[in-house]
């Protein structure tokens, strides 16, 4: 998927811990192979070309389509799973392989924390410690090495973050009215809510809308918290988002 993921894991018995961790990472590089554009006999390339149908995938492929479609749908068509024409999913499958590779973990008897981070978009469960909770550090996209924000999971069982933005990979985020790079006044947005499958796609289609629409979007959303920059250095949050920080 061409990004790092990094796993934390607290508590359990270290040998099953390790089992379920290669299960997970096993399950990571399958969906790369899977899911992959860049692969030419990737089932998702093989689907764009209409080589195959869904029928002949992985049922994770149906899946995926699926929970895509849903937001699509939920977005008004900000989140879209098409690229210049071509089938191109790979807007959830980051956010929902992670969470998935968390889910896999935190099955593991006797573990009380999990944190899976997939290239700085985050799946959280549990707690480190007893009386620590998972904390998420919003890099500042217009102050390199600086912090935005400190996201906190104190006080709920699961938390999620993301963020979209052109800090790190230039003009990524297609607009899918025009088929082109999303022209907009923001230079990130983070989403925090419960899964982080959900908080991808929705940090992607804020940017898209733009600071104005994408806050007042987020804002609608049950569960679900945002922090959006501008070029402008201007910051902007949703209603909840206090609640989150620390």
């Amino acid at each position: 998927m061409g990004t790092v993921f990094s796993f934390d894991v607290r508590g359990g018995d270290p040998d099953a811990v390790r089992a379920a961790l290669e299960e997970a990472v096993a399950g990571l590089h399958r969906v790369d192979e899977v899911f992959s554009t860049y692969r030419e006999d990737s089932q998702v390339s093989q689907l764009a070309r209409e080589e195959i149908g869904v029928a002949d995938c992985d049922p994770e492929v149906a899946e995926v389509l699926e929970l895509a479609a849903e937001a699509e749908r939920v977005s008004d068509g900000w989140f879209s799973t098409r690229y210049r024409a071509r089938l191109d999913p790979t807007g959830i499958v980051k956010g929902w392989s992670a969470e998935r590779a968390a889910q896999v973990l935190r099955r593991v008897a006797g573990v009380s924390g999990v944190s899976v981070n997939g290239g700085g978009d985050v799946q959280m469960f549990g707690a480190p410690e007893p009386t620590r909770a998972w904390r998420v550090g919003i890099a500042d996209p217009l102050r390199p090495g600086g912090l935005a924000a400190v996201i906190s999971a104190a006080g709920v069982a699961e938390l999620a973050v993301a963020t979209s933005g052109t800090a790190e990979r230039g003009a990524h985020i297609v607009d899918p009215r025009t088929g082109k790079s999303a022209v907009t006044d923001l230079v990130a947005v983070t989403v925090v809510g419960p899964r982080l499958t959900w908080v991808d796609c929705w940090a992607t289609a804020a940017f898209a809308m733009g600071s104005r629409a994408g806050l007042a979007w987020l804002e609608s959303l049950p569960g679900v918290e945002g922090l959006l920059i501008t070029a402008g250095d201007e910051v902007r949050c949703t209603g909840g988002l206090a609640a989150r920080l620390g």
